[in-house]
């Protein structure tokens, strides 16, 4: 993962209204914080969905395609390699599904998209705390930084 792009990231993740936390947090953690927005968004959306609630729905939606757009973008191609690729593509298929399940108010994508997403979570959660405490020391800038949008 590219930290520097997460900016753009945390700027969708703090529309969500997740504001505590995030200056404090570690990359490895702001990237933890944008999942588990996009998956309230599509839980969210679901309820709204069986309420029959159009409009919430849609906004909720929203809201998760744009978490997980943040996600995309902060993905570092050149040194990801196969992974990062990988997720690229897969959530470039969250999102499309995602436009689905409003359009054709499918809740079964919704389900579909939030299991794919616990599954990268669950992967991104067993990162040795090693591994977290490497990244976060070397990351180019202080997190504050990157997390004020000034990175």
């Amino acid at each position: 993962m590219n930290y520097v792009k997460t900016t753009g990231a945390l700027k969708e993740y703090s529309q969500v209204g997740v504001h505590s936390g995030v200056a404090a947090a570690t990359p490895h953690r702001l990237i933890q914080m944008l999942m588990e927005g996009a998956l309230e968004k599509i839980a969210g959306a679901k309820g709204a969905m069986g309420r029959g609630d159009v409009p919430a729905k849609g906004a909720q939606i929203s809201w998760a395609i744009s978490i997980i757009d943040g996600l995309r973008m902060s993905l570092d191609m050149e040194a990801g390699g196969d992974i990062a690729d990988n997720l690229n593509r897969l959530y470039d298929y969250m999102t499309r599904r995602l436009l689905e399940a409003n359009l054709k108010n499918e809740a079964a994508y919704l389900d579909e998209v939030a299991n794919l997403l616990k599954e990268i979570k669950s992967a991104w959660d067993s990162i040795p705390v090693e591994i977290k405490n490497t990244h976060a020391n070397n990351s180019p800038e202080p997190v504050s930084t990157v997390a004020s949008g000034k990175g």
